[in-house]
């Protein structure tokens, strides 16, 4: 059916490229007479856009003149000159889409079309690749065409200055990390001044890589940090108490989930252990977390697979790249239970300060766009999570690399044995082998392997991009063997050796499926670049992962019923199907988890976005005192309403309010129950919110207005600061506990949105009193200076209320009947006084 209807219809993928071709027409059209002019004149091209788009020229028209310009420019800088098929990538970058051009396409060289031609706006670019090391190479090479058309181009790398990452945002292009312009944006979003801020409001991204940056790193949340104090012990006697256990008996692994629980038989052991009653008690609800981390530690975290220990740390190996992420801890004490595992020094638990995931941050971009060499799989996902679409775009010339079926072998060690002769066979003939692996213990189990063999390789473990970028580089010369965890090296282009062709080429061995098909057509689509010659066979046991976990036992079965050994491989297209159909139903699963995911951060994004934008607003203003009125007026409102909940005047609490009044925000005997007597809610809100006036404007005599309106930044960013930074903890303690509720009945994302609803407006209500406070009654003497409440040093309760008041010092001068220079607003004698 689905057939017939492209017969009659065409496909949409194809009217998308006949369509654009008819753009690289025109852009073909231009190239003499763009051809014809000087260097100069080519240059000057820029700043005749740039007055034309002033003039209300759309950006869209300035396209085919814009593109050729560029690819003038480039034949001049570079030597390149763009392909067709890149101008059609080109435009489908600046379309806001992702195109899917194959390894060897020339990536790097598409993204400058789409690039120039929104950077003529003057909003800022920002080109996002997976390291700094593509990020410095890209940039300079790329640059060139840039500078060479009067462009700036900056490159925000890690460790640069504040006021080199200014320089970098400046300019018309940015190239830089997505870990790099995510924490900018949360590092922006915790100064004390708005000169600190580096980035530029977010106009337009071009994600190189974007399958690996918005899936596979798509739940991975960006945060920012301080150290919380807590003693490691917990985690010590969690690990010794859980390494005693039995699998089956005291605990059981779900391969599937990746999730171990305790039985009832280890429930009883911890409790006998830790002498408790009742390990499912709230009281052990701490202690419980604490067993269940070290047991998964122990039985589901697998060292030199899932982490590696180096220096005496801990560093976690990317499941899907297979590189170390120095830096980056497991969350929830999971690092800390590893940690006291492996027997090495337990850190302490951090205090997230500031957080958001890659998600959240890349769909704040106005325009959004991203080039990979694989998106088809997982388009769904783009296009309902980003709005971005995938067009694949024809390769410059036919792809006749081969793809062999998958063999499969009963047992690991017979697979390994037969890509070692399988390697050792394709050496002789001095063609090129690229293999690559899922972990780095397979990586080197693989060397091992080979050097008993006598076969000089290199060994790639993801450590150092650059050196990694040299060496894939050669991987196509002849004789080369190269041993690779999945996406070492990518971004790097393998050039065929002399001679390799005639030999076929580069061959590419993968030593087991990954649960994404996008990943193991990553490593496919390494040979056969350009048209060139290339194979690709995938070595298979059915003691993979994926095979254990996706019907190995069928197969199983059927081997030992035909009586094949573990050296006698199955070849089949139907078992390469079945294993296809598995991969499907994992990205399905994997989609959905983090579609949730999405769906709770989304909770989270609301609220951050209403904060950082009301924070904004107070680092760019001159004058706040109306920001500050909007926070007071609703405290006078609430206390009102809190103690005039009836509808009998009699039985109001008028007393109640008078003492929150003189508390809060007035001086001592400021007002008299007397005064709010016989009056209405809203008169009482007034007449008090009016003495709160006079009050504001003789402290804003006092201390003059550029004083006042600097203590009132202070404050108000002292209090937004320390109650968001709780907030977010709150909430994510929240999450972690809240699919308790599915057991009730309840949904719980809709509790979660709900509750975070409610824990949001009442940090609001917080944040409203504590500047009430403290801008009515703290005493302003030498604490005007803005502070940062970002480096994990937080006071008891999370309050900054500690802050606030100053030393008290008792002189002379500080008469009985004057205000406490505690800032408490009692008489001295009735505060400090008394001591």
């Amino acid at each position: 059916m689905l057939g017939l209807v492209k017969k009659i219809f065409g496909d949409a993928n194809e009217r998308e490229i006949k369509r654009l071709m008819r753009t690289v027409e025109e852009i073909n059209g231009l190239e003499p007479q763009i051809s014809a002019l000087s260097d100069e004149q080519l240059r000057g091209k820029t700043e005749e856009f740039k007055s034309r788009l002033e003039k209300g020229a759309d950006i869209d028209e300035l396209l085919p003149e814009a593109f050729a310009v560029v690819r003038e420019a480039s034949k001049r800088v570079l030597g390149k000159r763009h392909y067709d098929v890149q101008l059609i990538g080109g435009m489908v970058l600046h379309e806001g889409k992702i195109p899917e051009m194959k390894t060897g396409e020339g990536k790097t060289l598409v993204a400058t079309l789409g690039v120039y031609l929104n950077a003529l706006l003057g909003k800022g670019v920002h080109v996002v690749t997976v390291n700094d090391y593509l990020a410095m190479r890209d940039s300079a090479e790329m640059g060139k065409i840039y500078e060479f058309l009067g462009m700036t181009v900056g490159c925000n790398l890690h460790g640069l200055s504040h006021e080199e990452k200014q320089a970098a945002y400046a300019c018309d292009i940015t190239y830089g990390t997505n870990n790099e312009f995510g924490f900018d944006y949360l590092r922006d979003n915790m100064v004390l001044y708005k000169e600190q801020m580096v980035q530029r409001p977010l106009y337009y991204a071009i994600i190189d890589e974007v399958d690996s940056i918005l899936i596979d790193e798509a739940r991975t949340p960006l945060i920012i940090s301080g150290q919380a104090a807590k003693s490691t012990e917990i985690y010590h006697s969690a690990d010794r108490f859980v390494s005693r256990l039995k699998e089956e008996e005291d605990y059981v692994i779900d391969v599937k989930l990746r999730n171990v629980n305790l039985t009832e038989a280890g429930v009883e052991k911890a409790e006998r252990a830790f002498q408790i009653d009742n390990l499912y008690d709230h009281d052990n609800v701490l202690l419980n977390h604490h067993i269940q981390q070290a047991l998964k530690a122990r039985a589901i975290m697998k060292r030199d697979v899932d982490y590696v220990v180096q220096e005496g740390e801990v560093i976690i190996v990317d499941e899907f790249t297979g590189r170390l992420m120095a830096g980056r801890r497991y969350s929830d004490g999971l690092h800390q239970a590893i940690e006291a595992k492996e027997q090495l020094k337990v850190q302490n638990e951090s205090m997230t300060l500031a957080t958001i995931t890659f998600q959240n941050y890349f769909r704040m971009y106005r325009k959004l766009a991203g080039m990979t060499g694989t998106a088809k799989t997982e388009e769904e996902e783009f296009k309902r999570i980003y709005g971005l679409e995938v067009v694949q775009v024809p390769t410059n010339r036919p792809n006749i690399r081969k793809d062999m079926p998958d063999v499969v072998y009963k047992t690991e060690s017979g697979k390994f044995k037969a890509v070692v002769e399988e390697i050792v066979k394709r050496h002789k003939n001095n063609q090129p082998v690229l293999v690559g692996t899922v972990s780095i213990e397979n990586s080197e189990k693989l060397s091992d392997m080979l050097k008993r063999q006598g076969v000089t390789h290199k060994v790639l473990n993801a450590k150092f991009h650059a050196e990694e970028a040299e060496i894939i580089s050669h991987a196509g010369q002849a004789g080369a063997v190269t041993i690779a965890t999945n996406m070492a090296g990518r971004g790097t282009d393998i050039l065929l050796g002399e001679g390799v062709a005639e030999l076929g080429g580069l061959h590419i061995i993968g030593t087991e499926r990954h649960e994404s098909r996008r990943i193991d057509n990553q490593l496919r689509g390494r040979a056969g670049r350009q048209g060139d010659p290339g194979s690709t066979q995938f070595y298979l046991s059915l003691q993979d992962e994926l095979m254990r976990r996706f019907g190995a036992d069928n197969i199983m079965n059927m081997m030992d019923r035909l009586g094949l050994d573990e050296d006698q491989p199955i070849e089949s297209r139907m078992i390469t199907r079945a294993i296809e159909s598995a991969q499907k139903r994992v990205e399905g699963s994997n989609f959905d988890t983090r579609k949730v995911v999405l769906q709770y951060d989304d909770v989270m994004n609301q609220q951050r976005e209403v904060i950082y934008k009301q924070r904004r607003e107070v680092l760019e203003s001159e004058n706040i005192r109306e920001i500050v009125a909007t926070m007071i007026k609703p405290t006078v409102e609430r206390v009102v309403e809190a103690h005039c909940s009836t509808d009998i005047p009699e039985e109001w609490d008028l007393d109640a309010i008078v003492e929150y009044v003189h508390a809060t925000l007035l001086p001592e005997d400021a007002i008299t129950k007397d005064q709010l007597w016989g009056k209405e809610k809203d008169e009482m809100v007034e007449f008090i919110y009016g003495k709160v006036e006079e009050v504001y404007d003789s402290r804003e005599q006092e201390l003059g207005a550029e004083t006042m309106r600097e203590f009132e930044k202070v404050v108000v960013l002292r209090a937004v600061d320390s109650k968001w930074m709780d907030h977010i903890d709150a909430m994510d303690q929240l999450r972690q506990g809240i699919h308790l509720r599915a057991y009730g009945g309840t949904d719980p994302l809709r509790e979660y949105q709900f509750e975070g609803f409610e824990m949001f407006k009442e940090m609001i209500e917080h944040i409203q009193e504590e500047v009430s406070k403290y801008i009515m009654k703290a005493r302003v003497q030498n604490n005007l200076e803005r502070q940062e409440v970002a480096k994990g040093q937080t006071t008891s309760g999370g309050s900054s209320e500690s802050q606030e008041k100053r030393p008290i010092k008792r002189d002379a001068r500080v008469g009985r009947n004057d205000l406490c220079p505690c800032g408490s607003g009692k008489k001295y004698k009735l505060c400090h006084g008394k001591e």
